[in-house]
């Protein structure tokens, strides 16, 4: 297997590396690491869709939504792939992520920036909450892979009590705050139930290159979501 660096940024967070990987008779596939550690690529994107497509159908009228994390963009598309959906507001720390959609290195990171439904928010999550001079109807959280899987240090404020009232106090009437998670996360889904009436948590079973994992999705608001759980463990 061959690695070629496309793209490598340095922040105060650290280092932010895409690079293409190409296996013998196989297509490239663009990879991205955050000091050192793997984060997305563009062969894997099921969790990607996954979180965007649970989160949608649980939700009767997600107008306005909030996605934190750009990563590859695969998310995003899967949001705007929803009639229902009349803005997106994507909020990403990492100037230079923004940068590599926007000029082309993420080769179909153009045409999603370039939606008109679209605004880029360069700046960390828990700040742009705090400073939302609007309301939404759907916050997806995807910075990490979950609480016990943190990209930096400081996300872990992401999953505390204060910042989740932060989220409920800009949600809609209906709304809802989605977090994934690459494992069970029975911590945070307690924190979740602290501050919101109604919280789920469901298993969500995804193909990986032919392994079968399973990933976990945390729906809060003040209502319930409008689908049913997809596994036990729901409140």
């Amino acid at each position: 297997m061959d690695f070629t660096e496309i793209a490598r940024a340095e922040s105060p967070r650290g280092e932010v590396v895409l690079r293409q990987r190409r296996v013998r008779n196989g297509p490239a596939v663009l990879e991205l690491r955050a000091n050192g550690i793997f984060v997305m690529d563009t062969a894997e994107t099921s969790t990607e869709v996954a979180l965007a497509a649970e989160a949608l159908a649980a939700i009767a009228d997600p107008r306005d939504v909030v996605i934190g994390g750009l990563g590859l963009g695969f998310t995003l598309e899967a949001v705007l792939a929803d009639p229902r959906v009349e803005h997106v507001t994507v909020v990403e720390i990492e100037e230079a992520l923004i940068g590599w959609l926007r000029d082309g290195t993420v080769p179909h990171g153009q045409a999603l920036l370039a939606d008109r439904r679209v605004k880029m928010v360069n700046a960390d999550l828990a700040m742009a909450v705090v400073e939302a001079r609007s309301s939404y109807d759907l916050l997806l959280l995807d910075v990490d892979n979950g609480p016990g899987y943190l990209v930096h240090d400081a996300n872990g404020s992401l999953y505390e009590p204060e910042f989740l009232r932060r989220c409920r106090a800009i949600l809609n009437p209906g709304g809802l705050v989605a977090i994934w998670s690459a494992a069970e996360a029975p911590e945070l889904a307690a924190t979740m139930r602290a501050v919101f009436d109604h919280v789920e948590q469901r298993a969500l079973p995804v193909s990986l290159q032919g392994r079968e994992v399973t990933y976990w999705l945390y729906l809060a608001g003040e209502q319930r979501p409008v689908t049913p759980p997809t596994a036990p463990g729901s409140r």
